[in-house]
């Protein structure tokens, strides 16, 4: 069978090139881009908002949600197409989780209110939100949270702790897991908040992670009263709502065209004389790239899998978790495979002279640590192919 994109596609696929090639600094997809901003943390978050802005009004970055609901309802593989080309690029999608995991969990469980107070703001890049689920006792095991919420009239008053929260010191906006029903089984006494970060109450931490950036915060939360009128969905009908917007997160295909990048960069490297060897001669680096290549066609048509029930109208539970498991693990892969054949020059940075692949490898190797992790860890996600893919009985 031979895949095609159609026309329309392949004409949007151009249009997002021609886009990128103007608004982006020059050198950014290289990954020298980040360099116009040397260090000045402001001037680079001031870009990604300005850049956040140019994408809201192309439509970009509501591509998928309902015109009523102020999005462009672009299919699947349009949404697809959109995400490839933006990370392959290394360009910055969106800031925060706002358009591709809030927006769409308010409209598939919010209320007209909370449509209109939130979804134009999102839209149109204006408000950046966080996610707060995971919690020093609660990662892998979410359900067992214990930041709890307890109605006095018309607010929640929450408390707890909130961990790995990305850009949590940034963001106007969070949707927050509580507990509001101790007593009943862990997955039914969940309920599901937008919580305003300028409440009373709320203090934010960083977490520095292996590579020296602040993205992941600690936020604490101190009786802070949350109007009920930001409940989604039921009371302690928490957990199923944070279920989907779950599915939105482990979806994507960027997690794969990402890895694609840094291996066409490795491969290129590997047929370069270096020091009068090309790295692509040595026994093995050959057999190396050639199953890497075979593994990123792999991941590539397992998330092409997943738009493709999407726009089905099915639910890919057990399929977005297997495009989401072998993408984590196959940029691991690569990552491990990149350090053996550059060796010791892997850990020479950007501003080192002559360093491989522009310096990037040692942070790449870093930032993959976490891959496995973040968004539901491979475990997790093999239990969901067992149980929803396979039908597996649990041990």
């Amino acid at each position: 069978m031979r895949f095609r994109f159609s026309p329309e596609e392949e004409a949007f696929r151009e249009e997002i090139r021609a886009f990128l090639r103007d608004e982006l600094p020059d050198g950014w997809a290289q990954g020298d881009g980040g360099g116009v901003f040397g260090e000045a943390a402001a001037d680079r978050w001031q870009f990604l908002r300005d850049f956040q802005r140019k994408l809201s009004a192309k439509g970009w970055l509501t591509l998928g949600w309902p015109k009523e609901r102020g999005g462009m309802a672009a299919g699947h593989m349009m949404q697809v197409i959109y995400s490839e080309e933006m990370s392959y690029n290394r360009a910055p999608t969106q800031v925060g989780v706002g358009p591709d995991r809030v927006g769409p969990t308010i409209i598939l469980a919010g209320t007209e209110e909370q449509m209109a107070q939130h979804l134009p703001a999102i839209a149109s890049a204006e408000t950046v939100w966080c996610q707060g689920f995971s919690e020093p006792g609660s990662g892998s095991d979410l359900a067992s949270l214990q930041t709890r919420a307890e109605l006095d009239g018309d607010h929640f008053i929450v408390s707890g702790q909130k961990i790995w929260t990305s850009i949590a010191h940034r963001a106007d906006w969070c949707v927050l897991l509580v507990r509001t029903d101790p007593k009943a089984p862990k997955h039914k006494g969940i309920s599901y908040l937008l919580v305003d970060m300028s409440l009373p109450g709320i203090e934010v931490r960083p977490l520095i992670d292996l590579t020296g950036r602040h993205t992941f915060n600690d936020v604490f939360f101190d009786n802070v009263r949350v109007p009920r009128d930001c409940l989604v969905g039921g009371l302690n009908e928490g957990w199923y709502i944070a279920a989907a917007t779950l599915d939105f997160e482990r979806s994507g295909i960027n997690r794969v065209v990402a890895g694609i990048r840094i291996y066409e960069e490795l491969a290129e490297y590997c047929r370069t004389s270096t020091n009068g060897e090309r790295p692509i001669e040595r026994p093995g680096v050959a057999t190396t790239l050639a199953e890497l290549a075979l593994e990123f066609q792999i991941g590539r048509l397992l998330a092409y899998r997943v738009a493709s029930m999407q726009a089905r109208g099915q639910v890919p539970n057990a399929e977005a978790s297997l495009s989401k498991v072998f993408g984590s693990e196959l940029q691991q892969r690569l990552a491990d495979s990149a350090l053996n054949i550059v060796g010791l020059p892997s850990q020479l940075t950007a501003e080192s002279i002559g360093a491989p692949l522009g310096g990037r490898l040692h942070e790449y190797y870093l930032s993959t640590a976490g891959l496995t992790i973040a968004a539901g860890t491979s475990e997790i996600q093999r239990n969901i192919i067992a149980g929803r893919g396979l039908g597996l009985p649990r041990g």
